[in-house]
């Protein structure tokens, strides 16, 4: 019935798109040719631009489907799917317009091209916020549901409750475990174990389920193929979720080495050359700019440094970096001067008495920060990244932590994923890790952008800097 509803549920998404993309293209040939907006010169006949839809509508409808547009995505984000659709307009547009070129078609109006972009943009996304809100509606009132029945009681298990339990959108209904290691009425969330594994030879003819989900805990794996193989001979689909998220907490890089498929426990893009290099780039020209931006308000602090004390005007702290290794991080100094073995002591408290009046505005400020853009600028840190520690404190993490050490696997940063989610100073450790996790697994050129501009209106202002 599932599967009978969302086949019509697609031809009805497909039919709306059609008709979308006609009136989208339909609208901007109004828009640019009659509205009076424009000043136009020579023109095509309306004949001729909407004879383009006989080849625009079979084009975008291949390209939606390429760029899996349709396929279903119960837990799949608004977001991914914006980003799905954006990549398959951007592409109509681009072979439209080569096309165009490769024809002469020079009076076909480009213009017009790009308001039809927008336009559908727009529409093609109201209208699948709409939907979503209307099926997620229909689907925490208990309508539209996948009736699932999970296989294993293991953390894998738990972890899929916990965001069914908080998803209800998602329009999933748990209808039990099955296990042979826990008792039989054992509950997790209201979710009972309602058997052992072999009922599935029992449950399965009766053909009242949608799916499958396999979470046996990892030291069960050896049953795995003979479990597949039981589902699969149903025809009920089978989804399995590992019980590693322990060991693989996102989602892990996978690659096939002549058909054998080898997991990397942890993907860290910043491995590519090309992007290596994309970001270096980037720190280099950034810091060169940011150095020169920055060299009148450097020099005031400079001043002001060695006016408030005596001492250096540039402090040198070992951190730990790249590939474990240490290297001397620049600093405005802001404390009074002390001995190695008083530095090593701990971390600034509030009140601190070492820390001078002037070293505690420029620490709330980060203008203690600016000279690390030299340590960017010689290859030490980047702009963005881990904020580096001390290697005392880093002998301490990497036992207490789990995964703590992985932060090393590229450059530390001025700052990071963790700054501007407020995870500065005297904050949680284990929650800062997080944060550089995903920072590191899911690093993008456009990410150090957004945290670069975030950086301007959280960064800067530290309350937890004393």
């Amino acid at each position: 019935m599932i599967k009978d509803n969302q086949k019509y549920f697609n031809r009805l998404h497909v039919m709306i798109d059609v008709l979308i993309i006609i009136g989208s293209y339909a609208l901007a040939w109004y828009l640019r040719l009659k509205s009076g907006l424009f000043i136009i010169q020579e023109q095509l006949s309306a004949q001729k631009y909407f004879r383009a839809l006989i080849i625009i509508l079979p084009g975008y409808m291949i390209l939606y489907n390429m760029f899996n547009v349709y396929t279903p995505r119960r837990m799949q984000s608004l977001k991914r799917e914006a980003v799905s659709l954006f990549k398959a307009n951007a592409m109509g547009v681009l072979i439209f317009i080569v096309l165009l070129y490769l024809l002469r078609e020079s009076d076909y109006s480009r213009i017009m091209i790009f308001i039809f972009f927008g336009i559908n943009m727009f529409l093609e996304l109201l209208f699948r916020m709409i939907l979503r809100n209307i099926l997620h509606s229909f689907r925490e009132k208990g309508y539209n549901q996948k009736h699932i029945l999970l296989v294993g009681y293991s953390r894998a298990a738990e972890e899929f409750i916990d965001r069914v339990m908080d998803n209800l959108e998602w329009g999933y209904t748990i209808r039990g475990i099955l296990d042979d290691n826990i008792a039989r009425g054992t509950q997790y969330k209201g979710i009972k174990v309602i058997g052992r594994i072999d009922n599935l030879l029992v449950i399965l003819p009766e053909n009242r389920l949608d799916e499958i989900v396999i979470t046996l805990s990892i030291d069960e794996y050896s049953r795995l193929e003979h479990i597949v193989s039981l589902c699969e001979k149903s025809g009920v689909h089978t989804k399995f979720v590992p019980d590693y998220n322990n060991v693989i907490p996102t989602i892990p890089y996978i690659e096939d080495l002549e058909g054998l498929p080898i997991i990397n426990i942890r993907h860290v893009p910043l491995n590519n050359l090309l992007y290596a290099a994309i970001k270096r780039a980037m720190d280099v020209a950034g810091s060169l700019v940011l150095i020169v931006l920055f060299s009148p308000v450097m020099l005031c602090a400079a001043v002001v440094v060695k006016r408030s004390s005596p001492g250096p005007i540039i402090f040198k702290q070992e951190r730990v970096g790249l590939r474990n290794r240490n290297f001397k991080m620049l600093k405005f100094r802001t404390m009074e001067v002390q001995s190695e073995k008083e530095e090593k002591k701990g971390w600034t408290q509030k009140d601190d008495p070492r820390v001078t009046r002037a070293g505690s505005v420029m620490r709330k400020t980060s203008i203690d920060e600016l000279p690390q853009l030299f340590n960017v600028l010689k290859g030490d840190m980047s702009l963005v990244g881990p904020r580096p520690e001390r290697p005392q404190f880093v002998e301490k993490f990497r036992e207490e932590i789990p995964r703590y050490m992985v932060k090393h696997q590229v450059r530390p940063g001025m700052t990071g994923w963790a700054q501007i989610n407020g995870y500065r100073g005297n904050t949680s450790i284990r929650k800062r890790i997080d944060y550089d996790l995903y920072y590191i697994e899911n690093w993008t050129l456009g990410l150090d952008i957004k945290i670069l501009f975030l950086t301007i209106f959280k960064g800067f202002i530290n309350k937890n800097a004393y």
